[in-house]
């Protein structure tokens, strides 16, 4: 079928907030390449919003999945196990930086899933209800996760009310005001207005934003988050959703502060395409709620537990955490040319290849116009480009790291050649 034919079936059948509104239809892709229906090639710059980190249909991982294949496609963990479910699981918590010296991990089907359970484990390890989070966070789009996350539009505007005892405390970002110390006071703030300490089961943090803008949290504020947990008896949530696996040149953001959660959930490119995700901690807390009381029918599938194994595999076996470094490099570079070169672009920042950069209109405020023109821009000569931010107007780059030189300087010429067409 051609675009436009599948496109007439889209409008026809397809809900509307779960539509894209690119009229474009996968057929087939490879690496950081793909072609639509009707043979037109893109170069991938979303990787499925940072599941493809290492590509589409990373050969490694295309033959775990057809192996598996033929053994297990399903029976459900919950009620007959399989091999990759607990070779996965001791893979996550051996390679996973949060608080041993023992831990344990449990595998469900998406960030949202991930970030559920690890609150309802955190409730039931602490005794206590309150949960907090940061502005411009993104944890899901479930309404336990709708109620952590940050932003309104488009997520949860027509959702509401939404679930109790979550606050909110300002994510560090000296770019809009918000200093270390402004966070930190912030959060104290919360414990005499709003919830006290010894009802906050957790402190729940992205240590690079994701769908927030790609900010970092410093090593020296994830210190502090972390003595202040230690303090009052607060769990750390860590969430690497988009973060983890290689993305920031480390296997998880957390490891460039040296600080441990006290859980840590990953989903995204855990599985490099296939339906992954996971809650790693400690045991003491992991192990705090009773029998049977976490996973799902499709929790951990088999084929997605076999891509992941092949994931981490192809990580160590192609050196992907130094190729991420120096992809970041190479992106910092760049960014730098074009902030002396187009005055709208600014703050270009990055954590290995985890690397975003912002629009401004004439009087340094954020453009979220000119953002979504530059996207629509690159889409017209062949390059899939997403932005973000908390007022829409960083552009993240979350191109494969397996890209090949060729491919990536090709992409970055695409979105320098719609800056020229638009300034």
């Amino acid at each position: 079928m051609t675009n436009q034919e599948l496109n007439d079936l889209k409008n026809r059948y397809v809900a509307n907030g779960a539509a894209t509104p690119t009229t474009q239809f996968a057929e087939r892709a490879e690496n950081a390449e793909l072609w639509d229906a009707d043979g037109n090639r893109w170069i991938d710059f979303a990787g499925g919003i940072g599941v493809l980190n290492l590509g589409h249909r990373h050969p490694k991982i295309v033959a775990a999945v057809e192996a598996q294949l033929k053994k297990v496609m399903h029976t459900s963990a919950a009620v007959i196990s399989y091999a990759p479910y607990v070779q996965l699981c001791q893979k996550l918590c051996e390679l996973t930086p949060v608080r041993g010296p023992e831990r344990k991990a449990m595998l469900v089907n998406t960030g949202a899933e991930a970030l559920e359970n690890a609150v309802k484990i955190a409730r039931a390890a602490t005794g206590r209800t309150g949960i907090i989070t940061f502005d411009g966070a993104f944890h899901g789009r479930t309404m336990m996760t709708l109620a952590m996350t940050g932003k309104v539009l488009p997520y949860k505007n027509d959702f509401g009310p939404m679930p109790g005892d979550v606050f909110r405390a300002p994510f560090p970002n000296p770019l809009h005001g918000i200093s270390e110390e402004a966070s930190l006071n912030a959060i104290r703030t919360l414990f005499k207005t709003d919830i006290a300490p010894h009802r906050t089961a957790a402190i729940v943090i992205e240590p690079v934003q994701g769908e927030g803008g790609f900010y970092i949290a410093s090593p020296d504020y994830l210190k502090a988050l972390r003595a202040l947990c230690d303090e009052h008896g607060i769990l750390l949530i860590a969430d690497e959703v988009q973060s983890g696996f290689a993305r920031t040149g480390k296997l998880f953001a957390l490891e460039h502060s040296g600080i441990e959660a006290d859980i840590l959930t990953t989903a995204k490119s855990l599985a490099n395409g296939m339906p992954l995700s996971a809650v790693v901690g400690s045991a003491k807390v992991m192990d705090a709620s009773g029998p049977n009381s976490l996973g799902g029918t499709y929790s951990g599938n088999p084929l997605s537990c076999a891509a992941a194994l092949a994931v981490i595999e192809a990580i160590e076996e192609e050196n992907i955490l130094e190729r991420s470094e120096q992809m970041g490099k190479m992106l910092a570079e760049r960014f730098a040319v074009w902030e002396e070169r187009f005055p709208t672009v600014a703050h270009g920042r990055q954590l290995g290849a985890m690397a975003a950069f912002e629009l401004l209109d004439s009087d340094g405020k954020p453009d979220a116009q000119m953002t979504g023109a530059l996207c629509a821009k690159a889409r017209e000569k062949g390059l899939i480009l997403l932005s973000c931010g908390f007022y829409g107007n960083s552009i993240r780059i979350l191109v494969p790291l397996t890209v090949s030189s060729s491919v990536l300087e090709e992409g970055l010429s695409i979105i320098e050649q719609s800056l020229e067409a638009l300034s």
